[in-house]
Formats: structure tokens, C-alpha cells, sequence
């Protein structure tokens, strides 16, 4: 059975590995369709991700189909089409016990710490398996980018009537965007890629977009845009220091800036920044189970289109050969899909 692992940074290389075997109690076997490779597998492949361990088998957001499952599993049955939840929680810790699985002490996510779904088949939890038989692998692969918008987005508490700014129109930017617009909040996007502020106003019909300069100036506009006002919500979705550093100056008082993005750096500014605002500060990590479950429903409905997300295409064959291309931004890359089944 064929897998494809990063060794180190920057080096990937092609496995022959045992089959997963039969599912034990509890869980499941899957056949890997689509994985959408994300920001932690950008991260991990440069070396810029801190909760990376090396060597691994990447591969979190992922559309599967279940191919065997243990003798006490009733969710699922061979043939379902499923979105992998793939943060492997313990259950007793106090993160756990107070309903934040995402936050688990001993926290596992698959494709970042254990081994994930770039290979053809493997076990898996079957409780963390949400099947649909109206999604496809692809929008089952997109389930899990979305569900960390969803979470960040239920993090800052926008509302109708209140300006919200996301920095950073990658995928997970994106993915905020989505679920801060079903709350009737006016959506300003910062980006420093012209065509990403240029999909987000053809996509999203976003009117209110600011050109990343570095040079000051974009507050100015931000001002303009809130009416002097600047923002009740900041997310940042950018894994930039620099930039998350920068957020809080444009919050507006008692706002609420959230950082999404990740870091390896250490993220400073001077207190009376934080102060003055009365500002509050929250990470966003993961999601929830019922983060996938809703998400599922809004795709099927057609509440939200996964179609123009997805920019690259590629094939477990071809994909250790393109991913480097991936990580520029010049290449336009928004979502970039890998076929596993294409060997």
C-alpha cells in the first residue's frame, strides 16, 4: 500500500507500508478519495509549523470512503462517504470534560502529530467520521478548512451592525469570511496578494477591501470604511507575526481580536495598545464536532459553494513534485486538491 510522507522540511518521500489491518472496537477503516492540503502541510513542508512532528504522513482534511468498521460501530457502515474530524481527543481531560475537545490536553490531530490520510488507506475513530450522502469527496475534504472558520468566527461574536475585519484571504481567511457573513456583520478583508481581495470581492461581493502596504496607511482606510469607528472584530488568519502584532491596533474599544493563524514567533505589542481598548485577546484552535455537522448541512443546501475555492488540482502521483509551487503565492493557490485514488 502506497503512502507519501514528509521526512523533514522540505523532503517528501513515496512508502510502501503494511495494510492498516481489520477495525477494532470503535473503529473504522477508510479509503482516502481527496485531501485539500492546507495551511499546517504548507507549514510543516517549510518548516514553520510548531506542532509538526517529523517524519509524518500528512493529510487532515480529507474525503473518505468507509471501507470496514468494528463490531460495536453504528454511525457509520462500509460504503459511507465521510468528512474526517481529525483531532484525536482523550475524553477525560479537563478540556474535554468542560466541551472543548479542541482544546485536549493530550491532543492528537492526524496529518500533523500521527499520521494522516496521504495514503491509501488507514484507521480511524469511527466517531470522529460525519458521513453525508449528498456531499462529494471533494466537499468532504473542504469540511474541515471550513469548520476552523466556522470556530473562529463563533469566537469573536460578530453581529449584525458590527464591522468585522479578516486579515488574510488564504483558505482559512476564506473560511472566516463564510460564517462571519451568515451574521449579518459588514466584512472588511486585508490582504497583501491584489487577486485574493480581487476573488473576495467577485466572490463574496466584499466592497470593502484593504491593500496590505506596510506603509500605515491602511488604518486611514480602515477608518473611512467604519466611519472612524475601526473594527467590534479582528481576525487574524495570517500565521504572520507581524501582522497578528499589528491587529490589535485596529480594533475599536471593548473589541474582540482573535488570532486563527499560527506561529512559531513570539507575538508582541505594547500594553497600553491592548489596554486603552479594553480589548480582548482569543486564540482559536480547531473545532468542534458540531462545527463538521453544520457545515455539511450548509453545503448540501447550497448555503455555502465550495466550487470556487478550489484552484489547483493534483494527483498523488504528480503532488510531491508540484507541492513546492503550492507554497508560493505567485502560483495564485487558494485550494489545491490531491486525487489519492490517482496512483
Amino acid at each position: 500500500m502506497k503512502a507519501i510522507r514528509l521526512k523533514e522540511p522540505g523532503r517528501f518521500e513515496t512508502l510502501e507500508i503494511e495494510s492498516p489491518g481489520d477495525p477494532g472496537p470503535g473503529m473504522a477503516r477508510v479509503k482516502t478519495h481527496r485531501m485539500g492540503i492546507c495551511g499546517t502541510d504548507y507549514g510543516g513542508y517549510l518548516g514553520k509549523m510548531p506542532f509538526f512532528k517529523y517524519p509524518r504522513i500528512p493529510g487532515h482534511e480529507l474525503g473518505v470512503e468507509v471501507l470496514a468498521v468494528g463490531p460495536d460501530v453504528v454511525q457509520v457502515q462500509p460504503g459511507d462517504r465521510c468528512s474526517v474530524e481529525p483531532y484525536m481527543n482523550c475524553g477525560d481531560c479537563f478540556a474535554c470534560r468542560h466541551g472543548s475537545p479542541n482544546c485536549c490536553a493530550s491532543l492528537e490531530v492526524i496529518g500533523v502529530m500521527i499520521d494522516g490520510g496521504l495514503r491509501e488507506e488507514f484507521l480511524v475513530r469511527a466517531d470522529k467520521l460525519h458521513p453525508s450522502q449528498d456531499l462529494s469527496y471533494e466537499q468532504l475534504s473542504l469540511v474541515e478548512t471550513l469548520a476552523i472558520g466556522c470556530h473562529a468566527t463563533d469566537r469573536g461574536e460578530p453581529g449584525e451592525g458590527h464591522h468585522v475585519l479578516v486579515i488574510g484571504a488564504g483558505p482559512i481567511g476564506l473560511a472566516t469570511i463564510e460564517f462571519t457573513r451568515l451574521t449579518g456583520a459588514t466584512i472588511t478583508v486585508m490582504d497583501l496578494v491584489p487577486e485574493r481581495l480581487d476573488f473576495c470581492r467577485q466572490t463574496y461581493g466584499i466592497e470593502n477591501t484593504v491593500l496590505s502596504r506596510g506603509d500605515g496607511q491602511e488604518i486611514d482606510q480602515m477608518r473611512e470604511i467604519t466611519g472612524g469607528d475601526l473594527y467590534s472584530v479582528v481576525t487574524d488568519a495570517t500565521g504572520n507575526h507581524r501582522s497578528m502584532a499589528q491587529a490589535i491596533q485596529y480594533l475599536a474599544p471593548t473589541g474582540q481580536l482573535v488570532f486563527v493563524g499560527i506561529t512559531d514567533q513570539t507575538v508582541s505589542f505594547p500594553h497600553p495598545v491592548m489596554h486603552r481598548p479594553e480589548a480582548t485577546l482569543k486564540a482559536s484552535r480547531n473545532a468542534l464536532p458540531a462545527d463538521f455537522t453544520r457545515i455539511i448541512g450548509l453545503i448540501a443546501d447550497g448555503t455555502i459553494d465550495t466550487d470556487p475555492w478550489i484552484t489547483h488540482r493534483t494527483t498523488f502521483r504528480d503532488v510531491t513534485r508540484e507541492f513546492e509551487e503550492f507554497t508560493r503565492p505567485e502560483s495564485g493557490v487558494i485550494k489545491a486538491i490531491i486525487d489519492v485514488t490517482a496512483q
